[in-house]
């Protein structure tokens, strides 16, 4: 089984690139039994989704950078 600090750098890989199946699927088990690393994934995906909304935000209101 991976460590904490390896599931998170998979998780955080995971956000720029697609990851192996057995990669999704060891972050997967290991998420189900370790609280800290379930929230580490959450707050990731959070501030991913968030970014994407200010950067469409200012799109919006400034007009897309060509």
């Amino acid at each position: 089984m991976r460590s904490c600090r390896e599931i998170s750098a998979l998780v955080s890989q995971g956000l720029d690139k697609p990851l192996s199946w057995r990669d999704r699927l060891e972050i997967r088990l290991h998420i189900a039994m370790c609280s800290s690393c379930r929230n580490f994934q959450r707050q990731t995906q959070f501030m991913r989704k968030a970014a994407r909304r200010f950067g469409t935000n200012l799109e919006n209101r400034f007009g897309k950078k060509s």
